[in-house]
């Protein structure tokens, strides 16, 4: 099942469409402004894109004029809190394969999404991520370490995810906690180092290394 990208600033509704789509079976990943939208866009990991207008550091107009300038053929429907006719017609022509006003029913949002995936028959989604002899399947959400196979709790299958994609940066507590389960950071808790020892037992102490006042790095 294609894998969604959901660009929205509003924690509430992209908690909202998130909680129905995973219902509904899909894996979804949440970024809330436009720069790290258009970045994992790019990527082209993604079948549809829930692409919201009024995003921070690049409002979503811009960030669906660049990809389709590039090339990029994903999916996009636009959300946006503007009912003008003018927006429409704008997002459309920029290249919005569909077009939704809030508030909205997410039975209509999901009825959507369903035609134009099937509509989109050449995609073909990324299902897995690797780094060196370690991958994770994006479907099953179990992780392989050479010829070791080990199931993943929901958190430490977001965690292991943002290491895989960002291998060899150094990652933040706070960023951590905000890319992987889309939480405010409390600076007093532990519960990344807890998930990072739980991720560590299972694909290897070495491969997450502490870096010291800064976060952890995958190597």
């Amino acid at each position: 099942m294609s894998r969604i990208l959901i660009a929205e600033d509003d924690r509430r509704i992209s908690d909202f469409i998130e909680k129905g789509l995973r219902a509904a079976g899909y894996t979804c990943l949440t970024v809330d402004d436009g720069a790290s939208a258009l970045l994992l866009a790019r990527s082209g990991e993604f079948g549809m894109i829930i692409l919201d207008i009024g995003l921070p550091m690049l409002s979503g107009f811009e960030v669906l004029e660049r990809l389709r300038s590039e090339g990029s053929k994903t999916p996009v429907i636009v959300l946006t809190a503007s009912d003008s006719v003018a927006d429409t017609v704008y997002g459309l022509e920029s290249g919005a394969n569909d077009y939704m006003t809030k508030p909205f029913q997410f039975a209509e949002l999901l009825a959507r999404i369903r035609l134009r995936l099937n509509d989109d028959s050449d995609s073909a989604p990324v299902l897995t991520l690797a780094h060196e002899d370690m991958v994770l399947d994006l479907r099953s959400r179990r992780v392989r370490v050479g010829e070791a196979g080990a199931d993943l709790t929901a958190r430490e299958f977001s965690l292991l995810e943002v290491f895989l994609r960002h291998p060899g940066q150094v990652l933040s507590r706070e960023q951590l906690i905000s890319h992987a389960w889309n939480m405010d950071f409390d600076p007093a808790s532990n519960v990344v180092d807890v998930y990072v020892r739980a991720l560590r037992a299972k694909i290897g102490a070495e491969r997450l290394e502490t870096i010291r006042g800064a976060g952890y790095r995958l190597t």
